[in-house]
């Protein structure tokens, strides 16, 4: 199968461009229905540096085929234990007690994993989103490139010898199909949902005769309670995934046209994570960016004229019916008086060394009966239950929005793409082209919550909830309350198109996972439900930081490339900015030096107050002192409630630049001082040592230093490692900045476009592209996109792989 480059090579893929190339108009009827390719599959695929796939094939099938082909050579295992999971084996093959690598759901363990995803398999939900004409379901186009996807995946495993240790010999390493591609899809749309209920799902019982007639009403929260385990759930990311992405217009650049720098924070291990390739129907399609592993399609990237990010977004995917039941029977409930009896799925999982499993899940008329759903109790009771309305568990519409994307030929066609296709569960979308416009818009599949039907139908609960988080709780009793329809929408009971927040053509587009509110300051976007998400409230630190930075680039003007490259690694730290100096000054007057640690026990800090003071407020592998104040900052906010840490307080007026001026005086300050030198102290740790000396991953047997900061430290390229003293300090990456690109336009047919992905594209450590783009990352260097044909064939690392199917 493997050749190598030749200039016969080269010619073949040239005459495969000239056989299939379409006219321009072509390209511009992306959305129309193409017939499924007849015989067998075949693509070109040529590598160039750090092993990136361009993929060419005459036909959606055949793109999927190489794609399918191509992400199985870097990333096998991880592949397959995802497929394990949507067919609900992970506990035959793991054993039950077992955790999931969190990448297809919040399954605290496989059994709970096994139950939801055997559940939705038994249930045929996917099956019937496939059936779904578009656009309610996925296109033809979409259909044939899952097809082909399971066809080069398979093609893979039948020639190829497994190196990654992982998963060589493994029993579980098997052929897939188009279903368990589409099931991965869909398991995708619905993380915000269903996905993040799975525990409170597979654990809902009704209560037993002796425990109904009085229920604990312990188990029930409180309005505070309630309303910050809502708000905990559904705030903007701490720890977890994030991301940046900041579009310029042409009234900004150098040469008046768009730039786009994204930098999503998704996991560095697992099932999540990017894979970069280009992907080439000559005349249809001609796409570069990341792709989520197992998606046959590109997510975030570019093409010729128009360029996009996505960040996780505020909104709220999902809604909770509160149950009336029947006194006489807690598994029927009613609405309008009339008594509905819930499904019952007894679903049976097979176990490792031991007996099947079976539990029966609950599922009614809005969707299955929960639990709980995070920290925030859901008690079934006699009277009460909970059913999880989640729209995108009928959304199989992400590869059409994808491929709308990808043939966009600007910001415009981007957003009709967005509209038509209505595809994205859980992201805002950021977009420049070449033509110098902008665009931000959170277009994502949310229920049909309005204000207005939340003030009627909220329940006690709800009230609670809806207005501190966006979580709306409704009265499932009454068919008033029924969700209804909007013009526009491609399925029942989601808010339609002309609902979504949307700025075009502002000098300037940003987000960083907050609400659209401040998208750029002075356009605010405000009017919008509150299931988007708040206005009005503090910012996160690196939102505040970020519209910091870009405001003062914009208000520069002249911009190119370049700079969006000086940004993404720029490493400066917001937080540090605000309170280290403060920070200094007052450990400097601490009485004798020293502090009391939370221990009791005296401890010199007076080293630390001269490390801080001479820190340069970055988080750059050779800065000093941003270790000490990482450390002493997590301390001092898991101590210091937000309210009390500033002495100004946040002004809705004045949003980016409140609140300020550490509070030294709060209780605690001085005690997470004393903590973090003694905790750097005991792990033998120099205060001032550089942060990458101490900050890093290790790979092929080598530690590579690590630049950036956690999240509430504010920095735009964000990190976030694991700390383990005793072997070094922060020795691994959980999420962070994964496939960045910034990207622009010169007046040239090919794009000016540099990327990176920061953990490389492949899971084996055997392989040559394990650690190389990692150790790019760690060297603030880039890779110079290959977007052009001549730019590919002129690669000297090309290499060309021609794949059929047999």
């Amino acid at each position: 199968m493997r050749v190598r480059p030749s200039r016969f090579a080269v010619a073949a893929v040239a005459l495969l461009t000239v056989a299939t190339a379409l006219p321009a108009a072509a390209a511009e009827r992306g959305g129309r229905e193409d017939r499924p390719s007849r015989g067998g599959l075949s693509a070109v695929i040529r590598y160039t540096e750090y092993g990136i796939p361009h993929i060419v094939a005459r036909d959606w099938a055949g793109l999927g085929f190489g794609t399918g082909w191509a992400q199985a050579a870097d990333q096998v295992c991880v592949l397959a234990d995802g497929f394990v999971t949507v067919r609900g084996e992970r506990s035959r093959y793991f054993g039950a007690d077992a955790a999931p690598d969190a990448s297809l759901s919040s399954a605290s363990g496989n059994l709970a994993s096994d139950l939801y995803f055997r559940g939705v398999r038994q249930a045929g939900t996917v099956e019937g989103l496939l059936a779904r004409p578009a656009p309610a379901g996925p296109s033809r186009a979409s259909r044939e490139l899952m097809r082909g996807y399971a066809a080069g995946y398979n093609a893979w495993l039948r020639e190829n010898r497994i190196t990654d240790p992982a998963c060589a010999g493994a029993a579980w390493v098997r052929p897939v199909t188009t279903l368990d591609v589409a099931a991965r899809g869909h398991a995708i749309a619905v993380l915000g949902g269903q996905g993040r209920a799975v525990d409170g799902i597979t654990a809902a019982r009704p209560p037993a005769p002796a425990t109904a007639a009085v229920p604990d009403v312990r188990a029930v929260p409180g309005p505070w309670d309630a309303a910050r385990a809502a708000r905990a759930l559904f705030a903007a990311p701490d720890s977890g995934m994030g991301s940046n992405a900041v579009a310029f217009s042409g009234a900004t650049t150098a040469g008046g046209r768009g730039l786009l720098l994204g930098n999503p924070h998704y996991p560095w291990q697992g099932g999540r994570r990017f894979w970069q390739s280009q992907q080439t129907i000559p005349g249809r399609l001609d796409v570069a960016g990341g792709s989520l592993l197992g998606s046959p399609t590109v997510t975030i990237g570019h093409n010729a004229r128009v360029a996009w990010s996505h960040t996780v977004a505020t909104g709220v995917p999902l809604n909770l019916h509160q149950l009336a039941l029947d006194p006489a029977d807690p598994t029927v409930y009613l609405v309008d008086g009339r008594p509905e009896r819930m499904i019952r799925r007894a679903v049976t999982v097979p176990v490792k060394d031991g007996a099947p499993v079976t539990r029966t899940q609950w599922w009614t008329r809005y969707g299955p009966v929960v639990t709980a759903f995070g920290t925030l109790p859901l008690p079934w009771t006699a009277t009460t239950a909970y059913a999880l309305h989640d729209p995108n568990a009928a959304n199989l519409r992400t590869s059409d929005t994808a491929l709308g994307l990808g043939t966009a030929r600007d910001t415009d066609g981007l957003l009709d793409a967005l509209r038509r296709t209505q595809g994205l569960p859980w992201v805002n979308t950021i977009a420049a082209d070449s033509a110098g416009h902008t665009l931000f818009t959170q277009s994502q599949v949310l229920p049909r919550i309005t204000d207005d039907l939340a003030r009627r139908c909220s329940t006690a609960l709800g009230e609670v909830t809806y207005p501190s988080s966006g979580l709306a709780v409704l009265d499932g009793s009454r068919g008033e309350c029924a969700l209804g329809r909007d013009p526009g929408a491609v399925q029942a009971g989601i808010l339609g198109p002309a609902r979504m927040p949307t700025l075009k053509d502002a000098p300037y587009a940003e987000n960083s996972n907050n609400s659209a509110w401040l998208a750029n300051p002075d356009r605010p976007l405000t009017g919008y439900e509150r299931v988007f998400g708040d206005l009005g409230t503090p910012r996160s630190m690196r939102t505040r930081g970020a519209i910091e930075d870009v405001s003062a680039m914009a208000g520069r003007g002249g911009l190119t490339v370049r700079d969006l490259q000086r940004q993404q690694f720029a490493n400066r730290v917001p937080a540090g900015d605000l309170a280290a100096a403060d920070a200094a000054k007052a450990c400097a007057g601490l009485p004798g030096g020293t502090a009391t640690s939370s221990a009791g026990d005296a401890v010199d800090v007076r080293e630390a107050c001269d490390v801080l003071a001479a820190w340069d407020r970055t988080a750059d592998t050779g800065s000093r002192g941003a270790l000490l104040f990482d450390r002493f900052w997590r301390k001092l906010t898991a101590a210091v409630p937000a309210d009390r840490l500033w002495r100004v307080p946040f002004s809705p007026a004045d949003p980016v630049r409140t609140p300020h001026t550490l509070n030294t005086a709060a209780p605690g300050f001085a005690t997470a001082l004393a903590d973090a030198v003694g905790e750097l102290r005991a792990a033998g740790v120099e205060l001032d040592a550089p942060l990458g000396r101490h900050q890093f991953v290790v790979r092929d047997g080598r530690r590579v230093p690590v630049h950036g900061g956690t999240e509430s430290l504010g920095v735009w390229n964000k990190i976030e490692p694991v700390w383990k003293p005793a072997q070094g300090g922060y020795t691994e990456v959980t999420t962070g900045s994964s496939y960045i690109q910034a990207v622009g336009w010169d007046g040239s047919r090919c794009p000016v476009a540099r990327t990176l992905l920061a953990y490389a594209q492949s899971s084996n450590p055997n392989s040559p592209h394990h650690a190389d783009q990692t150790r790019l990352y760690s060297g603030e260097r880039w890779v110079t996109s290959r977007f052009c044909e001549k730019d590919i064939l002129s690669s000297p690392a090309l290499r060309i792989v021609r794949i059929r199917e047999h």
